[in-house]
């Protein structure tokens, strides 16, 4: 299943997504069928799930309306966003290293997949970063890496915005990952049973249409199930709570001619089998 978070009448809450025999992508409202659950509480109710599953299966998508013209939201509103630093082959010239490099995002970084990016006055160096995040599905604490992908609900695209020159103000990243709105994620979430192995998969970044990271989750140090081993270790990880799994580093020639983020760019992500993820970046002052 493809799960979103959509506003088509009132507040958000839970769809999903539908493909019709030509082709187009249309959206199921599963409000009716999950009783106000939010999509973090759907993927922890396997009742709920099993009462989507036949929704899904005896609907119409012809009638549905459109993905394009429905508003949405995140697919999902973490409560805790764990985020890799350096878990790519050749991201940094040092050596890959033995444990992972967590950090964290707080929970006003989240915006939806369509939202614009605001950089705020104060913002020195906007950068970007297109990941996979792992979304829990089922409580995890202190559990081994055998069991870990029982826990896992699925797969949806973040961009890791950070501002450069507040995260290097101090020696924690906190104030440079954790600008409002500097967290796009989305378009929905693809789940585990229907996204299966990541190995393989393709992982793109565009900035301005112009190819700057191409790389494969098999230049990925640490894999998901150990992932969520290592962090349930430590923080009980609860339905809805991302890992974000880092990004590949950019080719010689973006890296080369790399500059800030200006009012207009876009930053596309694209991972094999898991969708795109396109964001527009405005400046405070053009926003008003």
């Amino acid at each position: 299943m493809r799960l979103i978070g959509h506003r088509i009448a009132g507040p958000e809450r839970p769809g999903a997504v539908l493909t019709t025999v030509d082709g187009e992508e249309r959206v199921l409202d599963l409000g009716p069928v999950t009783g106000g659950l939010s999509v973090a509480g759907l993927l922890a109710d396997d009742a709920a799930l099993a009462a989507v599953r036949q929704a899904l299966a005896g609907a119409d998508p012809a009638s549905l309306p459109l993905l394009e013209q429905v508003p949405l939201g995140p697919p999902v509103r973490p409560g805790k966003i764990l985020c890799l630093g350096y878990n790519y082959a050749g991201h940094t010239e040092e050596e890959a290293p033995s444990f992972p490099n967590v950090f964290v995002k707080t929970p006003n970084t989240i915006c939806g997949p369509r939202d614009d990016v605001v950089m705020p006055r104060a913002a020195t160096d906007v950068d970007y970063e297109g990941e996979i995040a792992v979304v829990i599905g089922r409580t995890a604490r202190d559990v081994t890496e055998a069991a870990a992908m029982a826990h896992v609900a699925g797969y949806t695209l973040f961009n890791d915005v950070s501002d450069r020159g507040w995260q290097h103000r101090a020696n924690q990243w906190a104030l440079g990952k954790s600008v409002d709105g500097f967290g796009p994620l989305g378009p929905w979430i693809v789940t585990a049973d229907e996204a299966g192995d990541l190995a393989g998969r393709r992982v793109q970044t565009e900035r301005n249409g112009v190819l700057t990271v191409d790389s494969t989750t098999d230049a990925m140090v640490f894999g998901v199930a150990y992932l969520v081993h290592y962090l349930s270790q430590v923080i009980t990880l609860e339905p809805g709570d991302i890992i974000s799994t880092g990004t590949p580093g950019r080719t010689p020639r973006a890296q080369a001619v790399h500059t800030p983020l200006a009012h207009g760019d876009t930053v596309t992500v694209r991972v094999t089998g898991l969708g795109e993820l396109r964001t527009t970046f405005v400046s405070m002052e053009e926003n008003r």
